[in-house]
């Protein structure tokens, strides 16, 4: 009941700030420069929005505004592979709601306008991008003495769950995903194909298998083991995170609190494989939300038009998902999370 009262008067207390404090999300997009790679930036303001086009999306933002205070906490989001920022709007507004300012690290060859490098190459870069963002918004002007960097909070979904995996101490080895391709291909075939084709259950799945295989064996041979952690980050949460790849031991007690977010319906990241992988060993870890008939893509708000049509089949909702009354609910509970762990 304690706790209840407590996040009941903690959301009351944002509601009333939000009501008073500002009255729109504002947005400034940081360009490449010596400290980082492109970093979007959203926060509380009071000034007024107006919708801007980027990309396939209109986004209503009040563009470079004045930024208040708000509650002095920075959350990063590392996006998923290969997304945008304009996918996680959904939740940055609830965010910046209750009074944080959220950055996305644009991620080197690996997001939505260059795709050349995913998978453990971009996770190598990762988490130090995430880190280069912070310090790119610690050495800010406009942001430097206004944000509180000892307690950071950073969420992270499919490879930006990777990435949140990582940072909460895990280690990781490109060798660890080979070996569990060669024993799991059928049963995990997307996270170790990755968009290239499907099995159908047709005569051409043997041959599909068999150049898999062939492929990762090439690509995961690197034995060594990678992994980053940044002081100034002190809680996680990780959403449908990628993680067959990791050593198991290094994520049994994480060096930061640390949430998962899994979803049943996920047929991109098989949750036994993933998430449940995580949980299994991680005794600390709180599992934050399972989205009983959620799929990979019910974490994204809103989701990407015009997608071809393995990825909308990888990334759209389950036929049984209400967005409308899952998505705001998670969104809260993540929300509700970072306040209680930053706070």
């Amino acid at each position: 009941m304690l706790i209840s009262l407590r996040t009941t008067f903690t959301w009351l207390l944002v509601s009333l700030w939000c009501g008073s404090a500002y009255a729109s999300v504002g947005m400034t997009e940081l360009p490449a420069n010596v400290i980082s790679g492109p970093v979007t930036v959203f926060y509380p303001t009071s000034a007024s929005s107006k919708v801007v086009q980027r990309g396939d999306f209109q986004v209503d933002v009040a563009l470079d505004a004045d930024p208040l205070p708000g509650n002095r906490k920075l959350i990063v989001i590392s996006h998923g592979s290969p997304a945008s920022p304009w996918v996680y709007l959904d939740l940055v507004r609830v965010l910046v709601g209750a009074g944080f300012t959220v950055a996305l690290p644009e991620h080197f060859a690996d997001n939505y306008k260059d795709d050349s490098e995913p998978g453990p190459p971009s996770w190598r870069r990762r988490p130090f991008e995430v880190t280069k963002a912070i310090d790119r918004l610690q050495h800010s002007s406009r942001f430097g003495s206004t944000l509180d960097f000892s307690r950071v909070g950073m969420f992270g979904m499919s490879a930006g769950g990777h990435t949140a995996l990582t940072l909460a101490g895990g280690r990781w080895s490109p060798s660890r995903l080979r070996d569990h391709c060669q024993k799991n291909l059928e049963n995990d075939f997307h996270a170790c194909a990755g968009l290239t084709t499907e099995l159908t259950g047709g005569v051409l799945d043997g041959i599909k298998k068999f150049i898999v295989r062939t492929v990762d064996n090439r690509k995961f041979n690197d034995t060594a083991w990678y992994e980053h952690t940044d002081s100034r980050i002190v809680a996680i949460v990780a959403g449908v995170p990628f993680a067959a790849d990791f050593d198991p031991e290094s994520l049994r007690a994480p060096k930061v609190a640390l949430a998962i977010v899994s979803a049943r319906g996920d047929q991109w990241l098989k949750p036994q494989f993933h998430s449940d992988a995580v949980l299994a060993v991680c005794q600390p870890c709180e599992h934050l939300a399972d989205l009983s008939t959620g799929g990979h893509g019910s974490l994204l708000g809103p989701l990407p038009p015009h997608l071809p049509s393995l990825v909308a089949k990888l990334i759209g909702d389950p036929e049984a998902f209400n967005r409308k009354i899952e998505v705001p609910k998670l969104n809260k509970t993540i929300t509700d999370y970072f306040l209680k762990k930053l706070n």
